[in-house]
């Protein structure tokens, strides 16, 4: 993904008249001998003809390096970063991150540690089946649609219950997911949670998490089973994603010409999603949902999202 997101003519001439950088990335990364490392970095992308202008700590967090450039070489500095920081957290943009207006999220895997329908099926002895057809699905090998559709045939005449059970048993919040939702809240910033996976989970999620809205599928259900189909439209969410970010923004930017956001997911049904934002972050994710997105976490929580975005530790709203 380019650093710009996708960047529309308003957007350019709002950055232009600005005066922005060409080229901000922001680093987190257990890295000694940093200095020696920058010098790495500096040299390697001076060799394909893009300068480093600045490189320094941010002043309200010592663990967050800021790298600036005047010049158009976003893939450069990235693969640089890559290749001499090994496991880090960072967002590469074409100007100093701001505050999003609008937050949309990917459940499975990047709010919450688990794929929800992989663990409902353990309750029915499928688990090891469904859990492969879901993996294939992330990495991009299969239609989402009849990976869904078969995975949820797979469930038919489970208990209702088994739901709750599995919430309960099961499903736990990723570290600082929490934090990240309210924090930006408190921000202005609007909240959704949107998933390929079932409102029978991503209700209850949504509200233990703080989000504001939800979008999903539904799972029929007849004298207290699965009925082994879904109720109402499929909700691709690899399309829904992405459209549903920029009708939110729309909504949010009250007309205005930019309205930046914030996307996080970790498959590739997310990366429509991470390519349409402001700042996409690929959350420990697959290897092309990580190659699509501005932004990634490799190695610590969802609390660095904050950070990268350069929002203060004192002014979060721990969970």
């Amino acid at each position: 993904m380019s650093a710009s997101g996708g960047r529309s003519p308003a957007l350019e001439s709002y950055f232009a008249s600005r005066n922005l950088a060409v080229l901000i990335a922001r680093l987190i990364a257990d890295a000694e001998n940093l200095s020696a490392k920058i010098d790495t970095v500096r040299a390697e992308m001076e060799k394909c003809g893009v300068r480093l202008a600045s490189a320094a700590m941010l002043d309200f967090c010592d663990k967050t390096l800021q790298i600036a450039s005047p010049d158009d070489g976003a893939d450069v500095l990235r693969g640089a970063l890559d290749a001499h920081f090994g496991a880090s957290d960072g967002l590469v943009t074409d100007h100093e991150p701001i505050l999003p207006k609008v937050f949309i999220s990917d459940m499975d895997s990047t709010m919450i540690g688990q794929e929800c329908i992989d663990e409902l099926a353990d309750f029915a002895g499928l688990k090891e089946r469904i859990a492969d057809i879901t993996e294939r699905a992330m990495q991009g090998e299969l239609d989402f649609e009849s990976a869904l559709r078969e995975r949820v045939g797979l469930l038919a005449g489970l208990r209702e219950t088994a739901v709750d059970d599995c919430l309960a048993e099961r499903i736990r919040p990723m570290p600082g997911a929490k934090t990240l939702v309210e924090t930006l809240k408190k921000f202005g910033c609007r909240t959704v949670l949107v998933t390929g996976g079932f409102h029978h989970f991503a209700d209850p999620i949504a509200a233990m998490l703080g989000f504001e809205h939800v979008v999903g599928n539904r799972l029929a259900v007849a004298d207290g089973k699965l009925t082994g189909e879904l109720a109402g439209p499929v909700v691709d969410s690899s399309v829904k994603k992405a459209t549903l970010l920029a009708e939110i923004a729309a909504v949010a930017g009250e007309g205005a010409d930019f309205v930046p956001s914030l996307a996080t997911g970790d498959g590739a049904n997310d990366i429509p999603m991470l390519e349409a934002a402001t700042y996409g972050i690929a959350y420990h994710a697959k290897p092309k949902a990580r190659l699509a997105a501005n932004g990634w976490i490799d190695r610590g929580d969802l609390t660095d999202v904050l950070r990268l975005l350069g929002i203060d530790e004192q002014d979060w709203v721990h969970g």
